[in-house]
């Protein structure tokens, strides 16, 4: 069922705390695997779960409402036996007595508890940061704000030319916004992708109009009666506009468990069961450091809804008493004008890329190889090579990269 409150002496056999893709998934998992201890769900906004991926895509451009987010209808966690309590921020674990404080006060105990807190949106620091019209993208909440606002406005600035950077960017610019967009890297796609894909990207972006700026920082926000009026750079210049978002990554939403002791840096480490160093208590999803061997065996955080996903299965098994441990091939995607991105792997130290297909035909895959084997793979418009490429990167696969380059072999024949 669903609730608004809990009695401060509520007792769960399992609390999962967030409410995003790795908490509504590992709390359905539970009852999915047999689970039958009692099991609530914690999230500090006032809405069931629900899909977060189309918040930067079909939510912010309206073609999306807020019901076809939801992960389940309310009906799902009822007729499961999950309390599902919005609208309650953990603030606290105590992990000697086994206990969650929320900040209104009340105390939920747990027999297991499963964080899935995810992350925070970094804000800038910056002079000017904190006025109307600055906005970041996370929540529905933060969506219905830039929605709100968009009729009085006709100039964009996007920091960050990440994935949320760009596709606010392809969405606000088709609603005829006149939209500049600011890296601070010589590229976009920095972080996750290869120069080949990068510049696609970015040609992409500015022949439908799109301004990008690389290799600038922002000095101070301007603003004219408490509300944003342009972006002053550091080499001087200002950009009028009306609307700012920041899109420069998330800070893991983890204090609670590393003031109770958990080890983490940069996030919370787990293990192979996706367990904490706090007895009973499981990380899963963005804000959850693991030891990937895709990431050459380093200790890494995942922002995707598969890894959540993925991570709340292992849990759930778990604590259903099977034997399960965290070794999923990563992957992701991105929407953009009429151009999907499916990445599998983590190109991350590659040393080698091949460019499969034109580029200008707008279908095409760029592989990353290091020391002859893939390791990843970015895929435009091609579902065939992302669904076959997975199986090379899982594998470790040495191919050659002329058979790699050419996009009339199959890749599942190599």
């Amino acid at each position: 069922m669903t609730t608004d409150g809990v009695e401060p002496s509520a007792q769960y056999d399992v609390v999962v705390v967030g409410t995003g893709h790795g908490g509504a998934h590992a709390a359905a998992s539970l009852r999915q695997h047999g689970f039958t201890g009692s099991v609530a769900l914690v999230g500090d906004e006032p809405d069931l779960p629900y899909e977060r991926p189309p918040l930067s895509k079909d939510y912010l451009s309206g073609d999306t409402a807020i019901e076809r987010l939801l992960i389940h209808p309310a009906s799902f966690w009822h007729d499961r036996g999950i309390d599902v309590l919005t609208g309650r921020r953990v603030v606290a674990v105590d992990a000697d007595a086994h206990q969650v404080r929320c900040a209104d006060e009340a105390v939920i105990s747990y027999r297991h508890l499963v964080w899935a807190g995810g992350g925070v949106p970094r804000t800038l620091t910056c002079p000017g940061h904190d006025l109307g019209g600055v906005h970041t993208v996370r929540t529905t909440a933060d969506v219905d704000r830039i929605r709100a606002e968009l009729s009085s406005t006709s100039r964009v600035v996007v920091i960050g030319g990440g994935y949320i950077g760009l596709e606010t960017a392809a969405v606000l610019g088709q609603a005829g916004k006149h939209i500049t967009v600011l890296e601070a890297q010589d590229r976009v796609l920095a972080r996750v992708a290869g120069a080949p894909l990068a510049s696609f990207y970015q040609d992409e972006h500015q022949t439908r109009g799109v301004d990008i700026r690389l290799g600038v920082t922002v000095e101070r926000i301007e603003g004219r009666d408490s509300r944003v009026s342009g972006v002053s750079l550091s080499d001087g210049e200002l950009l009028p506009c009306d609307l700012v978002i920041v899109g420069i990554g998330i800070t893991p939403a983890v204090e609670p468990l590393l003031s109770a002791g958990a080890a983490g840096a940069g996030g919370v480490e787990i293990d192979e069961q996706c367990r904490t160093t706090l007895p009973d208590v499981f990380a899963i999803g963005d804000c959850a450091v693991h030891r990937n061997r895709y990431a050459d065996g380093e200790m890494i955080r995942l922002e995707s809804v598969q890894n959540a996903h993925d991570q709340a299965t292992i849990v759930a098994k778990v604590l259903s008493g099977e034997d399960a441990e965290y070794d999923a091939v990563p992957w992701f995607w991105s929407k953009q004008y009429d151009l999907r991105l499916q990445t599998v792997g983590l190109s991350s130290g590659h040393d080698e890329t091949v460019v499969r297909g034109d580029p200008a035909t707008r279908r095409f895959s760029v592989i990353y190889l290091r020391h002859g084997r893939v390791i990843a793979l970015d895929c435009v418009n091609s579902v065939k090579d992302f669904v076959q490429g997975k199986r090379l990167v899982a594998e470790g696969s040495t191919v050659d990269a002329t058979l790699l380059a050419d996009p009339t072999t199959p890749l599942n024949k190599l």
